[in-house]
């Protein structure tokens, strides 16, 4: 016993006094440098002292002296030592509690905080904080990845075996894997304790993968079971006991003072799980005291080790410089003020913790709330009062948070409640409307103490579950977005019913109930309980599919240009040339009948609002009833009343004299047509009268007064949303005036051009009498020849529609080109430029970066404000100090772009500004202004003559730079000398020189004194002077034959200290280059001139650092590219071409630079790295993002230049000022699930965004997460939103932050990418919010202007609004991939920049299309489109700002782009039926509305009206060729010469071949580049075929938009954004365009051959030429442009495959499972899916349209010679006899086929054999006997195919009425067709693949910016890297076996690509081809390696051995001497 005593008193010792030996074998355990006893104990003593001072909290303690708190208020007493606030019993801190909040500003700041935390609540809403499970090891990142532990290997393996049901398990295997090396045995029973925890947790092994897990860790257990012993004890009890002490002493007692506070809860967790396992394997009787202890210790003070996103409040550590800001601690200490709130009462049997540290620990107890979203809004509030504080206060005065700063952040939050309280007519008391809403009763202040909620999810259980459950309910109802809108609630229709008030929960005792929308009963409905399911809840609008909502919503503008087309017509008809016309009585009084018209057409408004709307009655309120039956009454009494009026007047006409009379003399005999018309003008004239005073008119319809809602009822619907958005008067006089202008000349242009030339043939055709009608009259008795008419007139009334369009947008791009130059957009374009203004470029970026004078009124700690420093200086200083200040974001800025391998080391060191020292008095410029001045300087000195000196110094001033250099030369060249001697006597001569010098200057001698001749052999020995200084010479000898021992010392301080200098002067004498090509790069070059230029822009001033907006950067992420893989680069596709090969060849100055910048030693990760920067991924956008960060913390040390050496609080507010002004959150949605995936893709994914947190420690990332639990024995999913950040950078793991659990998937109620945004939107900071898709990129320089964008929300005029959305431009980074990115570069360009900005101002209004802006945030708002639409309808203002941009990638592929067109289409069609484009429609005053149409929904609607007018225009030419009426007409000598309707058309062709989208293209490039790069330009891209594709994209918009708006099927669609490289098969672009393009380019193209059959002798016009040359040039762009741009698309062997994969398509049947891209027949039923699921409306439509192809048949049947010219209707009847003749032979055959089958296939052959005959002899006896002639037969064929379609469109449309036998043969049928199409659409392709030159003319359009920048597209496209300029030369190959082609391949890497020479084949070799292999293989010539010369060498044997056997050819011998001298 004795000695086992003993034994345990060494073993005991030893743990406490370790030796060195066991410190080292246990480094996790022991650290040498803490191992003295004085500083342990000293350390020991303090926390002794501090704990007696401060003793911890016991949850088990009673408190005596309250006796109603059965709550501990931790407020109080708790021991708090990581935040920033003194000890609060210090006398410091009873002075602090003094000047706390009062009770009243407390209760203020409660009500605050309570419903700012409740409102995200409603978007997520958790158990706490849990651990997060294990994630695999990464590599190096940017450039160096981390290197992680190999024990994280063990970790991977475990990780990956633990399923989402038992997310525990993971965190203890984990930890198993952390104290594998330091203590195996232990690490073994955490695996055993593992796997004790899995089987609890799910014993019956049903979880998926448990069974799995289970067999791991028993397997792995019992290989570790005998194996590992125990270290510290002879036991596993005494083992982990021991261990979990030493672990606890070392780590957490030590580490509260030396560990960070991440450290700490990593410890924590470890500590966590080493006590649980300790708990399974030793009984707790049998725990030492010790242990005890330990474990209740860190059981107290769980809530102090957890980890934090950005402050750590109540962690344990040390504190980050973030928690020193005394902002953050007045805020901090805000919130902890909890003294006169009431304490809940615990709950029985509640699992809530009951300290209240601060007002959240309150709400939390008190409501339910989740721990994760109690922590997530805690820091979001602090931060938001500290950042809001901050800049009202004086940091150096102020202790406690002012009641301005919580009474401005309320404002802001309940600013809308208020508004909304306002228009509800309720009392806004927040009191009684957030607390009724979080607790019935509950009074926040009441003396009466609550009870606390049972546990953390008690308020998502009973509160957000069933709003989920409802909102879940509706959106079933959508069936995934194929169910029509009007059939089911949106989240509108749910807002703006009153309902929403009965949707509530009330509390019946312990349980809640809630009201469900079904119960509700509607306000105009008895209930009934049969009924409830059926009703449709819609609420205001119902979006029905109908075009009769463009109407509706801007029914305003169709009148007016309809009345307006009406007396525009009523004019020409008239006219006679005469000026008295227009005071004719029967002129004026036939003009006052457009008041008719316009009765009518409201009338036509007021009954679609019935129509449409009245799915929603039932819900309506009975006002609401009655406003649209009185708006209906109304019109139909006018409609009624107006004609009756004008039919009175007209009865008695009289002059014009008695006319006037009557008007101003005689009122009582007043027509009554003129008083019904005043009487009518009269709402329009106060509309009118309320226009021009905007302010009034916002006022009346902000307005609560029961008076002013009543007269304004009439004309404005009951809704919140959409009043007061009316601009001031002088915004409104400016947009009115243009579009009056607009207007003038819209109308002018008409009225000459289209209107009034046709009035004259019009009449003549109503007179005309046509005889010889060609076809059977449908309708005898119809006169005046309507049918011409129509024809005629149809199509100049559409484009006089459309062409608005097009007025808009040439008048936008003038008006946009002007406000961009009177912004100074494009002044400095060109490096040139930037020379000629980079003097004033300093001075420029301190006013607008520096603060200004009202934000430095204040100092702020002990910084004084830099441009107070400026201000003092003495004018000749300042420029210095302007350079010096500039110089460090300059720099910082070059090196960036050096980074990024924009430019070379060489650019880099012209570009980069010099450091000047404090005592300079030189002001050193960058090198690339100075270059080849110097050597220009000599050579003007030397040619100077003497008595010249006035004129030698004019000469050198006259260019500033040139004198800047003459002046640093010589003052350097002083300083070097000066520093280099050390005799007194040698520094005076010297001195003496230069006095001289200065002397002779100053009395103009200086060419007298000194000889000029002698200059250039003087800086030739400076020259050599400054080589020597410059030198690394290491042998002192070398120095001693050089220079006296005195000067060694100095030489090395010159040689380290002054090297810089040496160097630039040693550059400013040699370089006699120009440097106006610096940098090379032209990426570089735009964004060195754009950033110059910004800083000449409209710009506000920025503010301090303290004093910014904060904000948050969010992109949302799904699952797009993120880092590229070596395999992903070097994957070769088709034609052998990886896609490194093809960066490398569109980027050869940057690759040639990113090897320079490795120094030509890349390895695989960095060329991943490099490859990744230039691709569309996430990469590229987290870095672009991150310079925001880096921004910031370079002005903070802008601000704080003396930082360093400053005070503790100075340095710790620079450091800590970016956390609190920037968080970047990406919102990974499946990041979860690919955590868990055990795909080696997905695993991918997961380390590369692992990799990027690790990368960059400040960046978050939030996903949904997705998890088994088993509740009650079952499994069950649950959904969480998470938040983690990156761990410690070695050992690969994620950190996480926040977990809150969600009511259910987020996804399941609404769309993907919004939901996936909204989840983590709860988890972005600050006041502002950017939205930056994961395809963009931003730059250092432009993130230095963020402070100055924020300023944007606080800078406006008095009488204008705030900006609620600020718009930013984009540049697209991808132009330059090929022509295709190139056409879209431009065209977005000119979209975000000059057509933005003109919507701006001085339209009034921006969509906020781009996902580029910054919001306006208290707490969410999705910027998108829709988010535009709603800031302005409640009542926002979005801005545009061209200072500013940030990169874009777009798509670059042709089928790219078309998806990427089809889904804006698929959008736009969507909002054309939304309630949103309804409201600005009908709210926006006239002018504002045609801004908000013509730049929305009405682009893409006349994109459709200009398809539809080629339609009616070739459909009216077919009817009156085909009627006979065209020749009647053109034979008419007055109409054969008016050339009017062509002349009509030519503004629908100019829109339709795309030329206006170049226009904005045009304006803005000239205005940013210059107009002859603008041209030449334009010029290219024509010769690159833009039109062809501008017009193909027309199409598509067409398409898309019009089946949208008619079926649904809008759908997002994946347009890829990789590199577009490989050739699409024809297959692929036949899926992608059939029902799109192609058959509406075989229709138009049939339309255009029968005309010109029947009509083409009498028609001569030009302008007809042209007018039909623009259809078939529409016609060939739809059917071949997805051809001509795709890549090898007329290669030969291509082409061949392409037909055999094509047939193998349309042979494979389809089925379930089988995917369209494997078979046609899957493909046809994917293709016509949107029939299935549209409505009787959109059925009837179908059929409807599709009646126009039996015109074909109608009107060519009477053309043919067997109808011998009859016009009965027997001819069209026997027609269709033979449509049904051909359908029962194609039938029979069918059936024959099915019937006889392979076993009678010779009986079946014979049957064809019969029916061919028999239609053969039919066909003779025909011709012999009725004159059936072959011309009858094509002719027939053109007849009856667009039959036979349009039979096929309706039978699709009634396809669910269709029995299975017509189903069949409606598919075989379409078959067929699509057989025909396809064999039209690759007979011209298969033509053009066999002509050679055709591929290569086609590469040229696709690539050809490609080409100008090195890339070779032919050897990309053909799999050849040769530069295919040949020299020829006859060889003979010959090999001398294996060994040497082995060789051979070692030492040149091109071997395969010579491998066809074998065989002693005669090949054709070129010289280029060595060249281009040494130069790719071998490097540069100048920097030969050994390695280099070995491949040399076998280039040069393989040449020899090639050569050897065989002469070269006589005629090829110099070449091949050539080539010899080349490999060598």
């Amino acid at each position: 016993m004795s000695q086992g005593k003993e034994t345990k008193r060494k073993e005991k010792k030893k743990i406490q006094n370790p030796s060195k030996d066991e410190m080292n074998k246990f480094p996790l355990h022991y650290n040498i440098e803490t191992v003295k006893t004085k500083k342990k104990k000293k350390a020991k003593s303090k926390r002794d002292e501090s704990k007696a001072e401060f003793p911890l909290p016991n949850p088990q303690d009673k408190f005596r002296n309250q006796k109603h708190y059965h709550i501990f208020n931790a407020n109080r007493r708790c021991f708090l030592p990581s935040i920033s606030i003194p000890e609060l019993d210090s006398k410091a801190a009873k002075q602090k509690r003094k000047e706390r909040p009062s009770p009243c500003q407390s209760q203020h700041l409660c009500r605050t905080v309570a419903l700012f935390w409740v409102l995200p609540f409603f978007m997520a809403s958790s158990s706490g904080t849990k651990p997060s499970p294990p994630v695999r090891r990464m590599s190096k990142a940017h450039g160096m990845m981390f290197d992680l532990p190999s024990n994280i290997e063990n970790s991977v393996v475990d990780s990956d075996m633990v399923p989402s049901s038992l997310p525990s398990i993971a965190l203890i295997l984990r930890v198993a894997n952390e104290i594998q090396d330091d203590n195996p045995r232990v690490a073994h029973l955490c695996r055993v304790y593992a796997l004790k925890e899995a089987d609890r947790m799910d014993p019956a092994s049903s979880g998926r993968g448990v069974r799995q897990l289970k067999t791991y860790l028993s397997t792995k257990i019992e290989e570790e079971k005998d194996e590992i012993k125990c270290q510290l004890a002879r036991t596993d009890e005494r083992e982990i006991q021991f261990y979990y002490q030493i672990f606890y002493e070392k780590n957490i007692k030590e580490g509260q003072d030396t560990k960070q506070p991440q450290e700490m809860a990593k410890f924590y967790q470890i500590a966590m799980v080493l006590r649980d396992v300790l708990k399974t394997v030793l009984p707790s009787s049998q725990v030492d005291y010790k242990t005890v202890k330990y474990v209740k210790e860190l059981e107290s003070r769980k809530e102090q080790y957890e980890h934090y996103n950005i402050l750590p409040l109540y962690a344990v550590g040390i504190k980050p410089p973030i928690m020193k800001l005394p902002e953050i601690s007045v805020a901090f200490q805000a919130i902890r003020n909890v003294e006169n709130l009431p304490m809940p009462i615990a709950h029985s049997g509640s699992d809530v913790n009951l300290y209240v540290n601060d007002i959240f620990d309150w709400l939390l107890s008190l409501y339910g709330f989740q721990k994760g979203n109690i922590a997530n809004q805690r820091e979001h509030l602090i931060l938001l009062l500290a950042n809001i504080h901050v800049r009202s206060r004086n940091l150096e005065t102020y202790y406690q948070l002012d009641s301005f700063t919580i009474q401005h952040l309320t404002d802001e939050i309940f600013k809308n409640y208020e508004s909304w309280c306002y228009y509800m007519h309720r009392e806004p008391n927040i009191k009684s409307d957030v607390f009724e809403t979080l607790s019935c009763k509950v009074h926040p202040v009441s003396d009466a103490n609550q009870t606390a909620v049972p546990d953390h999810e008690y308020f998502l259980r009973t509160v957000i579950t069933p709003i989920y459950k409802v909102l879940l309910k509706e959106a079933r109802k959508n069936k995934e977005g194929r169910a029509s809108h009007s059939t089911w609630s949106n989240y509108d229709d749910l807002n703006e019913s009153e309902n929403c008030f009965m949707l509530r929960w009330r509390r019946e005792g312990e349980k809640y109930y809630f009201q469900h929308l079904d119960e509700i009963p509607l306000p105009n409905e008895i209930v009934n309980p049969c009924i409830i399911e059926k009703r449709k809840h819609k609420t205001n609008f119902v979006e029905g599919r109908t075009f009769l909502h463009l109407y509706r919503s801007f029914h305003r503008m169709w009148i007016f240009f309809v009345v307006a087309f009406q007396a525009m017509v009523i004019v020409a008809w008239r006219r006679s040339g005469s000026v008295y016309t227009v005071f004719d009585e029967g002129f004026l009084r036939r003009l006052l009948s457009i008041f008719i018209t316009s009765a009518v057409l409201n009338l036509f408004e007021a009954v679609l609002d019935v129509a449409l709307t009245f799915n929603a009655w039932r819900s309506f309120e009975f006002n609401q009833i009655l406003r649209y039956l009185l708006k209906l009454i109304m019109g139909a009494i006018w409609v009624v009343i107006l004609p009756i009026g004008y039919s009175i007047s007209v009865k008695n006409p009289t002059g014009v004299i008695k006319f006037l009379k009557h008007w101003t003399g005689d009122m009582q005999n007043q027509s009554l047509y003129n008083y019904l018309i005043v009487l009518y003008l009269i709402p329009d004239l106060l509309a009118t009268v309320l226009f021009v005073l905007p302010l009034l008119r916002k006022k009346l319809e902000l307005s609560n007064w029961r008076i002013v809602t009543l007269v304004m009822w009439w004309n404005q619907p009951k809704l919140y949303v959409g009043r007061g958005m009316h601009e001031d008067f002088f915004s409104l006089l400016k947009y009115t005036m243009f579009w009056i202008m607009l207007l003038v000349i819209k109308l002018t242009f008409s009225y000459f051009v289209e209107i009034f030339p046709l009035v004259r043939p019009t009449k003549e055709i109503l007179d005309m009498h046509v005889e010889n009608y060609l076809l059977y009259k449908i309708v005898p008795n119809v006169a005046h020849n309507v049918g011409a008419l129509i024809a005629i007139w149809a199509p100049i009334i559409l484009v006089y529609f459309m062409d608005a369009q097009i007025w808009y947008a040439i008048f936008s791009t003038l008006f946009g080109g002007v406000l961009g130059a009177f912004r100074h957009v494009g002044e400095i374009r060109t490096l040139g430029m930037l020379r000629s203004r980079f003097r004033s470029v300093p001075r420029a970026f301190i006013e607008r970066f520096l603060p200004s004078a009202h934000h430095d009124s204040k100092t702020k700690l002990s910084v004084m404000p830099i441009a107070h420093i400026l201000a003092s200086s003495t004018d000749n200083s300042i420029e210095q100090k302007n350079m010096a200040i500039f110089s460090q974001m300059w720099n910082e800025f070059i090196c960036s772009m050096r980074e990024e391998d924009l430019i070379s080391n060489k650019d880099q060191k012209l570009l980069l500004v010099p450091c000047s020292s404090s005592d300079d008095s030189v002001i050193r410029w960058p090198l690339f202004l100075l270059a080849s001045k110097i050597p220009a300087a000599l050579n003007i000195a030397k040619d100077s003559k003497r008595k010249e000196d006035a004129k030698l110094i004019k000469l050198i001033n006259s260019d500033f730079y040139m004198h800047s250099a003459v002046v640093e030369c010589y003052k350097t060249i002083k300083c070097l000398i000066d520093g280099l001697l050390e005799d007194e006597a040698d520094k005076k001569i010297v001195l003496k020189i230069y006095d001289e010098v200065s002397n002779s200057l100053q009395q103009g001698k200086f060419l007298k004194e000194f000889k000029m001749s002698g200059m250039p052999l003087l800086s030739v020995k400076l020259e050599k002077w400054l080589k020597i200084l410059m030198a690394d010479h290491w042998d002192d000898e070398i120095y001693k034959a050089q220079i006296t021992k005195a000067l060694q010392g100095i030489m090395d301080t010159v040689t380290h200290d002054v090297m810089i200098n040496g160097q630039k002067l040693h550059f400013l004498l040699t370089f006699k280059e120009s440097a106006a090509d610096v940098p090379r790069n032209s990426e570089a070059r735009r964004r060195i001139t754009f950033f110059a230029n910004s800083l000449f822009m409209n710009m506000p001033t920025a503010p301090k650092v303290s004093d910014m907006r904060s904000f948050s950067v969010l992109t949302p992420y799904y699952s797009e590219h993120i880092l590229f893989t070596d395999d992903e680069l070097n994957k070769e596709n088709e034609d052998g071409i990886s896609t490194l090969f093809y960066l490398q060849k569109i980027y050869p100055d940057e690759w040639t630079n990113f090897r320079e910048r490795m120094h030509y030693q890349e390895s695989k990760e960095d060329i991943c790295n490099w490859a990744t920067y230039r691709g569309q991924t996430l990469f590229r956008s987290v870095r672009g993002m991150m310079y925001y960060r880096k921004a910031l913390e370079l002005q903070c040390a802008l601000e704080l230049p003396n930082h360093n050496a400053s005070r503790e609080e100075d340095s710790a507010r620079a450091q800590a000022l970016p956390d609190l002004k920037f968080t970047y959150v990406v919102s990974c949605q499946i990041y979860g699930t690919l955590k868990n995936s055990d795909d080696s893709h997905d695993q991918s994914h997961q380390r590369s965004i692992l990799n990027l947190m690790l990368m960059h420690p400040s960046l978050r990332v939030a996903y949904i997460d997705e998890r088994e639990e088993t509740v009650n024995g079952e499994s069950e999913k649950s959904f969480y939103s998470v938040l983690v950040k990156g761990g410690d950078k070695f050992d690969g793991y994620e950190r996480e932050i926040y977990r809150i659990k969600l009511p259910g998937p987020p996804t399941k109620i609404g769309e993907g990418k919004p939901e996936n945004q909204n989840h983590a939107l709860i988890f972005t900071r600050g006041e502002a919010l950017q939205t930056i898709d994961m395809n963009q990129d931003n730059y250092f320089e432009e993130a230095f202007k963020m402070r100055n964008v924020l300023e944007e929300f606080e800078h406006s005029c008095r009488w204008q609004r705030k900006p609620t959305i600020l718009g930013l431009r984009e540049h697209i980074f991808t132009g330059s991939v090929s022509s295709l990115a190139w056409f879209m570069s431009n065209q977005e360009t000119s979209f975000v920049t000059i057509g933005q900005r003109f919507l701006a101002s001085p339209l009034r209004y921006t969509s906020a299309t781009n996902p580029t802006n910054s919001v306006s945030l208290i707490f969410w708002l999705i910027p998108q489109e829709v988010s535009g639409f709603n800031s302005t309808l409640r009542g926002g203002y979005i801005t545009h700002h061209d200072y500013i941009q940030v990169g874009k990638g777009r798509d670059v592929g042709m089928n790219q782009i078309s998806s990427f067109e089809a889904k804006v289409a698929n959008g736009n069609g969507e909002q054309t039926l939304s309630r949103d484009v309804y409201l600005l429609g009908c709210r926006f005053d006239f002018f504002r509305m045609l801004s908000f149409y013509f730049t929305t929904v009405g682009f893409y609607f006349n994109s459709m009206v200009t398809v539809l007018t080629v339609y009616l225009f070739l459909y009216g030419r077919l009817y009156l060729v085909m009627s006979g009426m065209e020749k009647e007409i053109l034979e008419n000598s007055i109409i054969n010469q008016n050339k009017s309707l062509e002349a009509a058309l030519i503004p629908q062709s100019l829109f339709q071949m795309g030329l206006l989208l170049v226009l904005p293209m045009l304006m803005e490039i000239s205005l940013e580049k210059g107009f002859r790069t603008a041209l030449a330009d334009f010029i290219i891209m024509q010769l690159q075929l833009a039109s062809v594709f501008f017009t193909f994209q027309l199409g598509t918009k067409a398409h898309y938009f019009g089946r949208t708006i008619l079926h649904g099927g809008s759908k997002y669609r994946a347009t890829g954004r990789g590199f577009v490289v490989f050739h699409a098969k024809f297959a692929d672009n036949y899926r992608l365009y059939s029902r799109s393009h192609f058959v509406k380019g075989f229709e138009l193209g049939i339309l255009l051959v029968v005309y010109e059959v029947y009509g083409v002798s009498y028609r001569r016009s030009s302008l007809y030429l042209f007018i039909t040359c623009s259809i078939w040039f529409l016609v060939g762009s739809w059917l071949f442009a997805p051809f001509v741009f795709n890549p090898s698309g007329f290669d030969w062997q291509k082409t061949v495959d392409d037909w055999a994969d094509w047939k193998r398509w349309m042979g494979f049947r389809g089925g379930i499972g089988i995917q369209p891209e494997k078979s046609w027949e899957s493909w046809w039923e994917r293709e016509h899916e949107h029939l299935k699921y549209t409505n009787i409306r959109g059925r009837v439509l179908e059929i409807i349209l599709a009646l126009r192809f039996f015109v074909y048949q109608y009107g060519i049947v009477y053309h043919l010679d067997i109808a011998h010219h009859s016009r009965s209707w027997r001819v069209y009847g026997l027609s269709w006899g033979v449509i049904a003749a051909v359908f029962l032979l194609s039938k029979i055959v069918s059936v024959g086929r099915q019937l006889l089958g392979m076993e009678l296939e010779l009986v079946f052959r014979m049957l064809k054999a019969f029916l061919f005959l028999a239609c053969l002899g039919i066909t003779i006896l025909l011709s012999k006997t009725n004159g059936l002639t072959i011309s009858d037969l094509l002719a027939a064929v053109l007849a009856f195919l667009p039959t036979g379609w349009g039979i096929l469109l309706i039978g699709q449309a009634c396809r669910p009425w269709l029995k299975g036998l017509m189903r069949n043969f409606m598919k075989e049928m379409s078959r067929a067709y699509d057989y025909i199409m396809a064999v039209l659409l690759f007979m011209p392709i298969a033509i053009l693949s066999w002509l050679p030159f055709v591929s290569e003319f086609q590469t040229r359009i696709l690539f050809n910016q490609a080409f100008s920048r090195g890339l070779q597209i032919s050897i990309i496209l053909t799999g050849r890297k040769d530069n295919s300029q040949p020299l020829y030369c006859h060889l003979q190959w010959r090999w001398e076996g294996d060994d040497r082609r082995e060789q051979i391949r070692k030492g040149y890497p091109a071997y395969d690509q010579l491998n066809h020479l074998r065989g002693g084949a005669k090949v054709w070799v070129t010289a280029t081809r060595i060249a281009v292999s040494i130069v790719e293989h071998v490097g540069d010539i100048d920097g030969f390696s050994s390695n280099a010369i070995e491949r040399a060498s076998a280039i040069n044997q393989l040449w020899y051995g090639a050569t050897s056997s065989t002469s070269p050819c006589p005629t090829h011998q110099g070449e091949t001497m050539t080539v010899r001298h080349l490999a060598l």
